[in-house]
């Protein structure tokens, strides 16, 4: 009997839905790996991503692993190398998350702007005070690097406030609601002309640290730094000195270099830094939306193709 993996617990719902497309498949699902380890090597599909998939199914010539879907957007901790070697195909769940990160995007470039970081501070020792405020961000520019799922969603929101639109892609080619595109030799003018900078890179080797000291001295002073992609698409002492000198005027960071982020980090402490604990992708509805990429491709996988939705292209990293 063929076998299919999850290595995290599926809603009933979401079981059925499955074991209805896959009939005859034997399905294998939980968090805890005492249940699902003895059953990897025999795994075509595996839902999910655990360090035990490497020494069991890519380091063993007899496993039978065809397919991995990776249950996040984020496939940096992949080993890319053995899944080439295996030809193993990769899918991952890119666009689940464009409704609740764009929204922390948001929250945070309002907070940021209208200081209502300092304000819940002030309310907890009950503390009356103006902090200033004097920012709005109608008619700004905000530059988005990456400009995918998120990325989109969030050009679109920007746009409620009025604002032009500055995106970042590789390929160069014009999105939705984004006003100018660049690719990645634009990188300094999109820096240079934005008073908010949005990054929703992956992580691979060509953005690794592609923010740094240079990158922050191009950007305005007055300008907002937002991370919510990966944490080492920043260079973080480099942020850090950038927050503490006032080469930019504050940070939104979702993602760190180090996670947890360690309790001596200077960025903790930090007035003009807005954090949230890499959870700007939580929502009730993750796993709903990720069966509805997941079955489809699964359909075409029965059917004798290989999976297209979200194919993860292993060379690029993403």
């Amino acid at each position: 009997m063929r076998k299919m993996v999850f290595v995290t617990k599926l809603a009933a719902t979401h079981l059925a839905k499955i074991q209805s497309a896959a009939p005859d498949w034997k399905i294998i699902q939980g968090r805890d790996p005492e249940i699902w380890l003895p059953h990897l090597h025999d795994a075509e599909i595996i839902g999910g991503w655990h360090r035990h998939i490497i020494s069991t199914c890519l380091e063993d010539p007899t496993a039978k692993l065809r397919w991995i879907h990776n249950w996040g957007a984020g496939v940096n901790q992949l080993p890319f190398e053995k899944l080439q070697q295996r030809n193993i195909m990769v899918t991952n769940s890119s666009g689940v998350h464009a409704y609740p990160i764009s929204e922390t995007i948001l929250a945070m470039m309002l907070t940021l702007t209208r200081r209502i970081h300092l304000y819940v501070r002030n309310q907890m020792v009950k503390k009356w005070d103006h902090a200033n405020l004097s920012l709005e961000m109608h008619g700004k520019t905000v530059g988005i690097l990456g400009v995918g799922a998120i990325g989109s969603e969030t050009a679109k929101l920007c746009k409620a406030f009025g604002m032009r639109v500055l995106g970042l892609r590789r390929s160069g080619t014009s999105a939705a609601n984004v006003d100018e595109m660049y690719d990645v030799n634009g990188l300094t003018a999109l820096l240079a002309n934005s008073d908010y900078v949005v990054n929703t890179l992956p992580l691979t080797e060509e953005s690794y640290h592609l923010i740094g000291k240079s990158e922050f001295e191009t950007m305005k002073p007055s300008a907002f730094y937002i991370n919510i992609g990966r944490g080492n698409t920043t260079d973080e002492p480099a942020l850090v000195e950038a927050l503490q000198t006032g080469q930019i005027a504050g940070a939104g960071l979702d993602v760190f270099a180090q996670e947890p982020l360690a309790a001596d980090s200077p960025l903790w402490e930090m007035e003009n830094v807005v954090m949230t604990p890499h959870s700007s992708g939580s929502t009730a509805h993750y796993d709903e939306r990720v069966i509805e990429i997941f079955l489809p491709n699964l359909e075409t996988y029965l059917s004798g193709q290989e999976p297209t939705i979200n194919r993860v292209n292993l060379e690029l990293q993403y």
